[in-house]
């Protein structure tokens, strides 16, 4: 068996906080560990090369060349994801496949099962996605190319939310590295917060150790009291919550190029529309990495809500909710980041950073005369 690495040179990296690069947490795939997975996977032959190492850093992942072709194979610890909550994921991949959304289908074990847990692992295998990987290796945050990318992403956006429709499964069972809604809409976010530390004692433990009730409260308060009603109200819906132009497969490598596949639902969650197309918003049309004056990528923001519009009606009260979400989109996963590295990879330099420079940080760029340009221009669109 032979291993194909574009960076066999070196040490695989992954994306860093900062847009940088860095050592990974997960150690990266290896072909003897794969044999013993495929083992469970009749049908599939045996993998025989690894030819792309996945930057992405909160899990291992990478495409497998095998006998009978190409998979993408992808590897979380239990104590991120365990088999049951990763069959939540993939519920909802199913029933958006089943009604057009090109979602590359997830392979299912000798049991029936789409996932596979061995230990303190947990696997899940794909199909490999159609079309062009245009992103693969650019970091979240980092803006599409040209706004007509956006604007195709953002009118798959709008049919990702209409074949969501009729899926009613419960809210995910964890809080961790999902894309929730429930401390954005709550009367009280401090209160609802500290209701959640039975089950949440990591990041419980994290903010015992900080000042945090002051900090929160004084980031949220511009904010979230003016739109905890308006999003509590809001119809609910199963959403992707992490749509990135480097979550999607694109069918050209070409400013005309539309979206050819989505992926990635490790993020998804019950919440509702208006929140996935907000966060959309922030992953896309700000340059988070870039400094202060020069973030806002109000044309990426255009043409995101352009294309949303060619499939869903956006009504004037709909663009204002979005622009008022935006400064505080980030709470819920903030908080489930800085869960992440203060108790799973115990790096606490990283939970400071998602906490101090992400929901902090993010909060009072939109307090800037550039962020409050940015929502001006939103509400205007």
């Amino acid at each position: 068996m032979r291993t194909v690495n574009p960076s066999a040179e070196a040490p695989h990296q992954v994306h860093g906080l900062s847009g940088d690069a860095m050592a990974p947490d997960w150690p990266p795939l290896t072909l003897a560990e794969l044999a013993r997975v495929f083992r469970h996977y009749p049908g599939h032959g045996a993998p025989h090369a690894i030819l792309w190492h996945s930057p992405r850093p909160l899990s291992a992942a990478a495409l497998v060349e095998t006998d009978a072709g190409t998979v993408f194979a992808k590897r979380h610890h239990a104590s991120v994801r365990s088999h049951a909550v990763l069959q939540e994921e993939h519920a909802f991949a199913a029933h958006l496949r089943g009604r057009g959304i090109p979602i590359p289908s997830i392979h299912a074990n000798a049991d029936g099962q789409s996932g596979l847990a061995q230990g303190a692992w947990v696997w899940e295998l794909h199909a490999a996605a159609e079309g062009i990987d245009l992103y693969r290796d650019v970091p979240s945050w980092t803006p599409p190319h040209d706004p007509a990318h956006a604007r195709s992403a953002g009118a798959m956006l709008a049919r990702l939310h209409q074949a969501a429709q009729g899926f009613d499964a419960p809210q995910r069972a964890t809080h961790l590295l999902v894309a929730r809604s429930e401390l954005i809409e709550a009367d009280d976010p401090l209160a609802a917060l500290v209701a959640q530390r039975p089950q949440r004692p990591a990041l419980a433990s994290w903010l015992d150790s900080h000042p945090w009730q002051q900090a929160l409260s004084a980031t949220l308060a511009p904010f979230q009291p003016a739109v905890a009603a308006r999003a509590a109200a809001q119809p609910r819906l199963w959403t992707h919550g992490d749509w990135h132009v480097s979550n999607l497969f694109w069918s050209q490598a070409a400013p005309c190029a539309s979206v050819s596949a989505v992926l990635d639902f490790g993020l998804c969650a019950r919440s509702f529309a208006l929140f996935d197309l907000a966060t959309a918003i922030e992953r896309n049309a700000i340059a988070w990495l870039e400094p202060g004056d020069a973030r806002a990528r109000p044309a990426i923001a255009q043409a995101l809500l352009d294309g949303y519009r060619e499939v869903r009606t956006l009504e004037p009260e709909d663009l204002a909710l979005v622009a008022d979400l935006l400064p505080v989109v980030h709470l819920d996963f903030a908080l489930s980041e800085v869960e992440y590295f203060a108790g799973v990879t115990r790096n606490f330099e990283h939970a400071r950073i998602a906490w101090q420079d992400f929901l902090i940080g993010h909060a009072h760029w939109f307090r800037t005369h550039a962020g409050q340009r940015f929502l001006q221009t939103l509400r205007a669109s």
